[in-house]
């Protein structure tokens, strides 16, 4: 458990706040997705020399589509709103949850989350259908926890650890999922519209590996470049990551913070200065997009951003009901039923979205390179 916070009373809860932060949050992780989804898998320098100017929708016709990472979290969301009270509950229906995605065909997912819900397939329970890894899959889907527990450190804590120990059981995924959910549930919190001071910072982000010798090095790491003033890909270099930010928990979550403290909250320069790494960049475009959109809401998103997300039945309205209802859960302490949407089409828009990301595949094979 990190920090020593209690769970306000609903009577000190203000939904309309609470409502700005979530749908930020949720926003800001399909645009993050979107706008990283082309660019996934090429280097810094690759990245640079095909995608000119300022960053923009460049799936399909000037438009982005969500991805895993956008999918997941709603997925977590909706187990929120059903079993906001019981961890074990909340893990037995994601684990469902992933179970149906599976079927869905959906496109590029990671070898560590494919061999544990083929474990949830067989009939391993969530608790044991996890893998020995430290992907990004934790890290990725965690942050709506941290904002809908922003005041239950104990309630947090469990919650993160079934939803990573379902695909992830490397310790250093938890830890990683870890620092995203405590940050997410500071933003909320503490209502931050700026990131905090340095020392306060660093103090949760040591709090969150208190045990692990790398996690600490690596806020060192964090700690000299910020004392520093250098850039998040000067950061990037010095994690020896100056070919992109690869998949692994304790590189992509290190970049994604520095740039959530370095940029100051403003949400356009943080994301442009995430996904200018280059890597695995619609997974950490949509982390990066979920803690600042949680501190500058939605309307920070530059709407340009925000319109280009064209996807369906998972789309950016679906998400703004998807925050409300979670506020309202988190101010009565009462469960409620999950956000409908037409899910019979997921099929058919998976297997449209899998025809785009080949087709934008090939095109990639061509100069530049």
């Amino acid at each position: 458990m990190v920090g020593n916070e209690v769970k306000n009373p609903a009577s000190e809860v203000d939904v309309a706040e609470l409502s700005f932060r979530l749908r930020g949050l949720l926003v800001g992780t399909a645009v993050g997705d979107a706008l990283g989804l082309p660019a996934e898998g090429l280097s810094r320098r690759r990245t640079q020399g095909r995608y000119r100017g300022q960053w923009r929708h460049r799936l399909i016709f000037g438009r982005g589509m969500i991805s895993d990472d956008t999918e997941h979290t709603i997925f977590v969301a909706q187990c929120l709103l059903c079993h906001p009270d019981s961890p074990e509950r909340f893990a037995r229906r994601l684990g469902w949850c992933l179970r149906g995605w599976l079927l869905s065909l959906p496109a590029g997912i990671g070898f560590a989350t494919l061999r544990a819900i083929g474990k949830l397939w067989l009939g391993f329970p969530p608790r044991s259908s996890g893998v020995y890894s430290a992907g990004n899959g934790p890290a990725m889907r965690v942050a709506i926890i941290g904002a809908f527990f922003a005041h239950d450190a104990e309630r947090r804590a469990a919650y993160v650890a079934a939803s990573t120990r379902m695909t992830h059981t490397d310790p250093k995924a938890l830890i990683g999922a870890t620092v995203i959910a405590e940050l997410a549930a500071w933003t909320v919190r503490e209502r931050l519209t700026e990131p905090p001071p340095l020392d306060t910072f660093l103090t949760l982000l040591r709090r969150c590996g208190s045990g692990d010798r790398d996690w600490q090095s690596l806020v060192e790491t964090i700690a000299q470049a910020a004392r520093d003033q250098v850039s998040v890909a000067e950061l990037a270099e010095r994690l020896g990551l100056s070919r992109g930010v690869t998949g692994y928990i304790y590189h992509t979550v290190p970049v994604v913070i520095y740039a959530w403290f370095r940029q100051g909250g403003d949400f356009r320069s943080t994301l442009t200065a995430v996904l200018d790494c280059g890597g695995d960049t619609d997974t950490t475009g949509a982390i990066v997009g979920a803690i600042a959109g949680a501190m500058g809401g939605e309307d920070s998103i530059p709407a340009d951003w925000r319109t280009g997300v064209a996807d369906w039945p998972r789309s950016l309205p679906l998400l703004r009901t998807l925050a409300d209802r979670l506020a309202a859960v988190i101010a009565t302490g009462q469960s409620a039923a999950p956000v409908r949407y037409f899910w019979p089409a997921i099929p058919l828009r998976n297997l449209l979205f899998l025809l785009i990301v080949l087709l934008h595949g090939l095109w990639r094979l061509l100069p530049p390179y």
